[in-house]
C-alpha cells in the first residue's frame, strides 16, 4: 500500500474526549446567531441537511448563502488543548508505518493543525486534505475522495482508509480502498478490518502490509 488516509475527529483520539460536542454547540450558535434561524428549527434542519447533503455546511450554503470560510472559522473556535493531550504511543506507531500518511477530514485545515498539535502528531503526516478538497463537499460524497486520490497521484486500490464513520468507509470501499473501522460497530461488507483505537489500527496495518 502506498498511502494511509486517516480521519481526524473521533479517530485519532477517543470519542470520550468529547471534543465534537464543543463544535456541535458552535454549529448551533452559528445557525441561530449568524444565520438567524429560530432555535426551535435548528435540530430539524441539521438532521435534514445531514441526510440530504452529508453535512450541515452544505445545507447552509445552498439554502442561506452562508460564507463557508466564516462558518469553518466560527464552528472550530473551540478549546482543543483543554480536551486533548499528546499521544506519544500513537506517534511511535505512526512513525513505524512505511506508507505515506495523510489526514482526510470534513473539518478545516486549521482545525486539523490544532488537533494534531495538541496530540503531538503533526510531524507524522505529510498532508492534510480538508473540506475544501472538493468545493466543501463532505465525505461520504465521492468527490472529495477523488480529489484526494488525484492530489496524491494514486489509485484507490493503493490506499488504506482509517475512519470511525461506517458511511465514510462505504464510499472508500466502493472506490477500491482497503478499509479500517476505528471503534465499535456491527460487521459490514465494506469494512475490511476493525480496531478499537487508532493505535491498534496502526499496529494492524503494520502487521498486514
Amino acid at each position: 500500500m502506498d498511502a494511509i488516509l486517516f480521519d481526524l475527529d473521533n479517530t485519532l483520539y477517543a470519542p470520550e474526549r468529547d471534543l465534537f460536542s464543543l463544535i456541535d454547540k458552535r454549529i448551533n450558535r452559528f445557525m441561530e446567531e449568524v444565520v438567524a434561524i429560530r432555535p426551535a428549527e435548528v435540530d430539524g434542519l441539521r438532521r435534514h441537511y445531514w441526510k440530504a447533503y452529508g453535512a450541515t455546511l452544505q445545507g447552509l450554503i445552498r439554502h442561506y448563502g452562508v460564507d463557508p470560510e466564516h462558518y469553518l472559522e466560527y464552528v472550530h473556535d473551540v478549546d482543543i488543548a483543554g480536551r486533548l493531550l499528546p499521544d506519544l504511543d500513537l506517534g511511535r506507531e505512526l512513525s513505524g508505518l512505511a506508507a505515506r500518511r495523510c489526514i482526510f477530514t470534513n473539518g478545516s485545515r486549521r482545525h486539523a493543525e490544532r488537533v494534531l498539535a495538541a496530540l503531538g502528531l503533526a510531524e507524522h503526516f505529510e498532508e492534510i486534505f480538508d473540506i475544501r478538497v472538493a468545493a466543501y463537499q463532505p465525505k461520504p460524497c465521492p468527490d472529495p475522495y477523488y480529489g484526494v486520490l488525484a492530489a496524491l497521484g494514486l489509485s484507490a486500490e493503493r490506499c488504506i482508509m482509517v475512519e470511525d464513520s461506517p458511511d465514510n468507509l462505504a464510499t472508500a470501499k466502493d472506490l477500491g480502498m482497503t478499509t479500517v473501522l476505528v471503534g465499535a460497530g456491527p460487521p459490514a461488507p465494506f469494512v475490511d478490518y476493525q480496531a478499537p483505537t487508532a493505535f491498534a489500527a496502526c499496529r494492524l496495518v503494520s502487521s498486514l502490509f
